[in-house]
């Protein structure tokens, strides 16, 4: 890597009298009178001096205190790589040392002062997740360690219960692999077939065609909200029309779009949705499922231990109602107080700010990325008028794929991810573009303000 590094001078760029990239005047600033607020009942501190109008970036960024450190020459952490795992807010980090250090206890099995704050606090999160996504009742969230069991859990509870043999079940190849290889499991042991939808011209995955592959032998549809490698959204409302006329259920991975935007299940009408907390803010160690309450209530467990049971005789058990039959053992606690209190950071900036000030930095992103000569940028700027959208996922074909992901890191502190990393979650979309060289540059979340001071080109630099 540092010896790729050396060779960085060498990048050119189509113009290079430009020396910066503006940020948008979309949503760059807010009123003070509008300043979110955190978990805490406190308003969100500025970075630098008191302003009338300040950007959100500059509101929360000093909320992190990882992005309070110096690296490598002394500059400020750039970090924009929340696809992968999100940085986490002061109020989370305290949630997390205020059960710990206050009322650390197991939660459901104890009468005591300490077991029955913690059961208090677990459940108000469940509470918090239900009211963030709309549910109709808490119920209808099950805690899983993350986002990938809380897919397999479906899998396994409902996937062998009611898959057979030619059933079919449809997803597209832009899926992540927590999404498709438990239903390959699936598919090996009930003899059920697994439909896969290509991408289309502009490469993300083919409406038409997933419309036209769902038919009566459709038992299932497994897709994202928001592709975590294409940044593209698909019209889930419009999916599961199509799905339900024919009887077959959808689930949504909805990982990259819970943290960004608002979503509505009840909107959306999906029968299951998964999403994982270390992607909005939250501890890693849990995510949630959501499901219909009728559906969740006809599924058998998927794991068995303490919490799940009714009632344990020697030759059989009986077992607890939702969500509690999906959550055997001893739960992520702490942790799952986390994401309520992530929850109650992002509430209090607003879900809509937050997807529309990522939005307003496509532009400059793209713009920036067409400097690199050698490089192609072949994904299209998406628009603020779709509100499914996040901020800007940019294909690079080009000479390398790591080129331009060690450049920012090297001469700016700009953490990415790129297609070396994202290779690893979405194989078969990679398989599908024209070069194995496209790279996937994110950008995303509170940091995405820094991009003007990561596209600003010091020519003495290169």
């Amino acid at each position: 890597m540092d010896g790729m590094a050396l060779k960085l001078s060498s990048f050119k760029f189509l113009n290079p009298n430009v020396s910066t990239i503006r940020s948008p005047p979309l949503l760059r600033k807010f009123s003070s009178s509008s300043l979110p607020v955190s978990a805490s009942g406190t308003t969100l501190r500025e970075a630098g001096p008191a302003s009338n109008s300040v950007s959100l970036g500059q509101l929360t960024r000093p909320d992190f205190p990882i992005l309070h450190q110096t690296i490598n020459n002394g500059s400020k952490l750039v970090y924009l790589d929340n696809a992968a795992t999100s940085q986490k807010p002061i109020s989370v980090l305290k949630a997390l040392q205020d059960y710990y250090e206050s009322y650390n206890s197991n939660v459901h099995r104890g009468i005591h002062y300490l077991s029955a704050k913690a059961t208090g606090k677990y459940e108000l999160a469940r509470e918090k997740v239900a009211a963030f996504i709309n549910a109709e009742e808490s119920g209808e969230i099950v805690f899983t360690r993350n986002a990938t069991e809380a897919i397999n859990l479906v899998a396994y509870s409902w996937g062998f219960t009611n898959l057979k043999s030619g059933d079919e079940v449809v997803l597209t190849i832009a899926e992540h692999h927590s999404a498709i290889v438990p239903w390959q499991f699936v598919a090996q042991k009930t003899g059920a077939v697994l439909k896969f939808v290509d991408l289309n011209e502009d490469e993300v995955a083919d409406v038409v065609q997933l419309k036209e592959m769902i038919s009566s032998k459709t038992k299932l549809v497994v897709v994202h909200h928001i592709s975590n490698t294409l940044a593209s959204s698909l019209p889930i409302q419009d999916i599961v029309h199509w799905a339900h006329a024919v009887e077959a259920k959808v689930l949504v991975d909805a990982c990259q779009s819970v943290p960004h935007m608002p979503v509505d299940v009840r909107d959306l009408d999906a029968d299951f949705l998964v999403a994982s907390s270390h992607k909005m803010c939250g501890p890693t160690g849990v995510g949630f499922l959501y499901g219909k309450s009728d559906i969740l209530s006809t599924m058998p467990p998927f794991l068995g231990g303490g919490e799940m049971i009714s009632d344990v005789f020697l030759d059989h058990s009986t077992y607890a109602e939702p969500p509690s039959r999906f959550e055997a053992g001893t739960p992520a606690i702490g942790e799952v107080i986390g994401l309520g209190a992530a929850i109650d950071y992002l509430q209090g900036i607003g879900m809509q700010k937050i997807h529309e000030y990522e939005a307003s930095y496509q532009n400059p992103i793209f713009a920036f990325l067409r400097m690199f000569r050698d490089y192609r940028v072949t994904t299209k700027r998406l628009s603020l008028a779709v509100p499914v959208v996040l901020l800007g996922n940019a294909n690079l074909i080009g000479p390398h794929p790591l080129l331009p992901r060690c450049f920012l890191g090297k001469a700016y502190q700009v953490h990415i991810n790129s297609v070396i990393i994202q290779e690893n979650v979405t194989q078969p979309r990679h398989a599908s573009l024209p070069s194995p060289s496209a790279a996937g540059l994110k950008t995303r979340k509170m940091a995405v303000d820094k991009v003007e001071q990561a596209t600003t080109i010091d020519k003495r630099r290169l």
